[in-house]
Formats: structure tokens, C-alpha cells, sequence
């Protein structure tokens, strides 16, 4: 099978995960907790996931000339992704996230964007090429927002396709969303989206429509252990989430998406990609941490088989 290139432009950071039996609240210290490091960030994360799952990536991204960044591009040559156009920024640390996750699996995080900050439409432009050359755009919002407009307007210009992970939440502008090929929030996004409080299939249907109407070809709202509802033009399908015992839902929506990506660049229809990303992220939230959890295709060859 010929690979289509899928180039994802976004974050790189460095997750400092702290697991405890619970969130704190505010003011609060929570003692007995555990300690480890991860690389990540959203861009990252997908980049990683889309490669684990057999794509063709090239990562766009920014880091600072630090230990962190330097080790983040050894960490992706090694997970065969091009790393031509991750750039070095001399003024800015390299991304950092704080994580802290309780016995349920669920977080909480707080970014130190760094370097991350000051990728730039200008960085976007030496990488030029390689978007256009590309057969899929992913992006996320963990950059500045002028980057993501200013990328989705090239690729779209180029009929190339733009899938945008709309997280962090955060409202976007019609225009951009016109670009947007297929968008794919989580319940809080869709709603900042659309206006629509998403909590079923049917809010989740109408929020859809809401967010459809500013311009996407195709909308995937994720709705964590309930599955994932998706408005293709003027289809609705549901995909059913894999019921599996959670320890961590970091990185779950970045496999999602880069997956999402990869059955797409495969030649996969959208309820097909959807379908193979539920099944990928599923592992995912059986495992600590966010690139260390992601699986390889090889792994969810073997999950298929099991279930």
C-alpha cells in the first residue's frame, strides 16, 4: 500500500505526570503520590500516534535549545517521523506540561507553552513545500491560533484535506472553519462550538449540526466511554466505545485522532477511520502516561483479535 503523507503541525512538550489517588482541590496538597516523565504535547502525541499506526508523518513543530527539545527530536527520528521542520527557538524553553492523574484515570493538566508559542506563520512558510506536498493536514490549538488560520488557508488553497482537534477549547472563527475538512472535538469543545451543551447522541447530533453548518465537510465529536458521533455532509453514524478498564485518559484523544488520520490516508471512509481510532485509544487509556501509552498498529492487530 502507498503511504499518503499525512503532515501534522502543533505542540512538542515535556508531560511531568504526578499519579494520586485523587485530584486536589484548590489550595489542597495530596501526599502518596508517584512521579515520572513523558514526552509530550498535543501535536506531538498525534504525530507519534499516527506513526506507531503505519503512517507517513512530518511533524511541524517548535522547541527551545534545550535538553528537553533535544531529546523530543531523537525521541520522533526514532519513531520514523521527519523532523526537517521542527525549528529551534534561541529565546524560548521548550514546551512543559504538569499533569496529575487520580485512581479513576482522570487529569489534570497545566501547560507552559514555551517555544511552543512562537511557531509562526513566517516557519510555516519554510515549510511550505512539505504542506503542499501533503495528502492530510492535522492540527491542534496548543499553538497560536494565527499559525493554525494561516496553515489551514495554504492547505485548503491547495485542495489538500485539514483535520483540526479542536482542543484546547477555545472559539474559532467561521473562516478557519470553513478551511476545516473534518473537525474532531470532545463534549467541552463541541460545546464552545456550537452552543449546545453535549452530554447524549442527540445533544451531541445538534451540536454537530450547529458546527457542520460553519462550513466542515465532516464533524466527530468524541464523548469519551459513551463513543463518538459522526455528521458526514448529511449522515449520522454512532460508534460504540470499547469497554476496557481505564487507568489514564491522557494522549486518548490525540491517538484518536491520529488514527483517525492514518485509516483515512489508507483509503478508509470516516466510519471505518473512526471506528479503528476508538479501538486504538481504547489501549491507550489502559496505560499510563501520553507517548508511552500509545499503541503500535501491530498492538491493535493483536486487540482486534482478542476481543
Amino acid at each position: 500500500m502507498q503511504r499518503k503523507k499525512l503532515v501534522v503541525v502543533g505542540s512538542c512538550n515535556t508531560d511531568m505526570v504526578i499519579k494520586a489517588d485523587r485530584l486536589p482541590i484548590p489550595g489542597e496538597t495530596v501526599l502518596g503520590g508517584t512521579f515520572f516523565m513523558n514526552p509530550g504535547g498535543k501535536g506531538a502525541n498525534q504525530a507519534v500516534a499516527a506513526s506507531r499506526m503505519g503512517g507517513n508523518v512530518t511533524f511541524i513543530s517548535k522547541t527551545g535549545n534545550d535538553v528537553f527539545g533535544k531529546q523530543s527530536v531523537v525521541l520522533y527520528n526514532s519513531e520514523n517521523i521527519n523532523t526537517d521542520y521542527i525549528f529551534s527557538d534561541p529565546n524560548n524553553p521548550s514546551g512543559v506540561a504538569l499533569i496529575t492523574v487520580d485512581s479513576r484515570g482522570e487529569n489534570c493538566i497545566v501547560v507552559a507553552s514555551g517555544a511552543n508559542a512562537s511557531l509562526c506563520p513566517a516557519d510555516i512558510e519554510k515549510a511550505g513545500s512539505e504542506i503542499e506536498s501533503s495528502d492530510l493536514v492535522l492540527m491542534q490549538l496548543e499553538i497560536p491560533l494565527d499559525t493554525v488560520e494561516y496553515v489551514a488557508e495554504l492547505a485548503s488553497r491547495k485542495n489538500i484535506k485539514v483535520i483540526l482537534n479542536p482542543a484546547p477549547a477555545r472559539a474559532l472563527s467561521d473562516q478557519l472553519l470553513k478551511n476545516i475538512y473534518i473537525i474532531i472535538p470532545n463534549k467541552s469543545e463541541a460545546e464552545i462550538l456550537s452552543g449546545i451543551k453535549v452530554s447524549d447522541y442527540d445533544s451531541a447530533r445538534q451540536a454537530a449540526d450547529i458546527i457542520s453548518a460553519k462550513g466542515c465537510d465532516i464533524v466527530v465529536i468524541t464523548l469519551g466511554s459513551q463513543g463518538a458521533l459522526i455528521k458526514d455532509h448529511d449522515e449520522y453514524h454512532f460508534v460504540d466505545a470499547v469497554k476496557v478498564d481505564a487507568v489514564d485518559t491522557t494522549a486518548a484523544g490525540d491517538v484518536f485522532c491520529g488514527t483517525v488520520c492514518v485509516g483515512l490516508s489508507e483509503g478508509r471512509t470516516i466510519l471505518e477511520s473512526v471506528q479503528l481510532a476508538a479501538r486504538a485509544s481504547a489501549i491507550t487509556v489502559t496505560r499510563m502516561g501520553a507517548q508511552s501509552s500509545i499503541p503500535t498498529r501491530a498492538e491493535l492487530l493483536t486487540f482486534d483479535q482478542n476481543q
